[in-house]
């Protein structure tokens, strides 16, 4: 009697076949602008320059700007060097997030606070699961993210999903029973940069000072990778389904350091103030 060999899940058996294709023919380059993303908003704010190698979105008091890209990927590792406007941007609110769509959708992103000048910059990290948007934390930043640009990274595999501030991971979501997980929805890449003079200055309100505007927010260096080769292939560690010794220490320092929120702290933040699965399952 011949043995019965179980059948890995679809989104598993998927994510093998592609990484062994993967494996057998990479392909490294560098993504370019032109080709991988579109402008979706902002009436001429939202430029695509030097040949595709750099994006800049800009606000000013009658709109913002946005773009996103073409295809939408199941699992990937998306690296993009970000500016940040410069000056004082309190009111504005820089996104980047991979999202797909719907009632029930899926999300995983970076959404930069614009700050009043001198304070330091909070970055907010979330990831949405079937529309529900409970899953925040939030650091402040260890440099001025509008002097240089500065290297942002979202790792999705079907294990687990971590936050990168130049290589440094600052969160990590695995994978946990009972807990739902972005695996069955392809999700596109967003970015935007617009105004909510409600909360975007560190959770105080604020009116946007327009004498600064344009505010303008620069992207450069656009790579991913995508395990179903529609994206540019560069070397990365996609084959890792947790972060090691040395990468779980750099994450303790930086949420030791830099962490001023985190939803698995925030009991009333909940519905029946119970705290979701996996804050037990750290």
């Amino acid at each position: 009697m011949a043995s019965h060999v179980p059948t890995p899940s679809l989104p598993i058996f998927i994510f093998l076949l592609a990484l062994a294709a993967a494996i057998t023919s990479p392909v490294d380059a560098a993504g370019n602008f032109t080709e991988d993303v579109i402008i979706t908003s902002g009436d001429g704010r939202g430029k695509i320059l030097n040949d595709g190698e750099l994006i800049t979105l800009s606000l000013d008091k009658i709109s913002g700007s946005a773009f996103q890209s073409r295809k939408a990927y199941l699992y990937c590792q998306i690296d993009t060097q970000i500016k940040l406007p410069a000056g004082n941007s309190a009111g504005t609110i820089t996104s980047y997030y991979l999202s797909s769509q719907g009632a029930t959708h899926y999300e995983i992103g970076f959404m930069f606070v614009g700050n009043l000048a001198g304070d330091q910059f909070v970055v907010s990290t979330n990831v949405v699961t079937q529309g529900i948007r409970n899953r925040e934390m939030r650091f402040h930043l260890w440099f001025d993210p509008t002097k240089d640009f500065h290297t942002y990274s979202i790792l999705w595999n079907p294990t687990h999903i971590v936050f990168y501030v130049d290589v440094t991971p600052i969160r990590e979501f695995r994978k946990t029973e009972g807990v739902p997980y972005p695996e069955s929805q392809a999700m596109r890449l967003y970015a935007n940069l617009s105004n909510s003079d409600d909360w975007a200055a560190g959770g105080r309100p604020v009116t946007t000072d327009w004498t600064q505007s344009p505010f303008t927010a620069s992207f450069r260096s656009f790579a991913g990778v995508d395990f179903f080769g529609d994206f540019s292939f560069v070397t990365k560690p996609w084959m890792e389904e947790a972060l090691d010794g040395n990468g779980l220490k750099k994450m303790q320092w930086a949420q030791k350091n830099f962490m001023v929120y985190d939803y698995c702290s925030d009991v009333k933040g909940h519905p029946q103030q119970r705290l979701p699965a996996e804050c037990t399952a750290r």
